[in-house]
């Protein structure tokens, strides 16, 4: 179910992916609503799980994962291992970033980082690779990654 969302609830959520740290008064200064009218729309948008939270971003090279690598991983077939035995193996590995269960080619899509490529080849042959189910695995390594204009379809009307 998607939440109501009026114009003044869309140009806060524009204004917060612009900067999730801004405080209910600038928030408010940006869309022209007082501060304790931007809090409650923010605290509303909180509790019906439109704005799941504020997060860091961080810079992955500067903190010497220099490498991102996608992964489209295929579970082997019966017999071997369940989904949820690799979900539960796939939380030991603290560079796999993002886990996603997929429809495709692939039964899991993983965002690894490593510190560089000799370190992927070990976490990849290491790690993943004998992680219970594990069938195929198909690497994409990040080139680059220019960040569009924040998450522009979600006011597309």
């Amino acid at each position: 179910m998607s939440a109501e969302l009026d114009d003044t609830d869309r140009a806060i959520l524009r204004a917060l992916l612009g900067d999730g740290r801004l405080s209910a008064k600038a928030v408010g200064a940006r869309v022209g609503l007082s501060q304790p009218a931007a809090w409650r729309r923010i605290r509303r948008l909180q509790e019906e799980g439109v704005i799941r939270g504020r997060r860091a971003r961080l810079d992955p090279a500067k903190l010497g994962f220099g490498v991102t690598v996608f992964l489209g991983v295929k579970l082997a077939g019966k017999g071997r291992a369940s989904p949820a035995d690799f979900e539960r193996a796939l939380i030991a590995i603290p560079e796999v970033q993002v886990v996603q269960h997929v429809l495709g080619p692939y039964d899991y899509r993983l965002r690894v980082a490593a510190r560089d490529l000799s370190d992927f080849e070990r976490i990849l042959r290491r790690r993943i690779m004998t992680l219970p189910g594990v069938g195929e695995v198909e690497s994409n390594v990040l080139l680059n990654a220019e960040p569009l204009p924040p998450a522009r379809y979600l006011f597309a009307q």
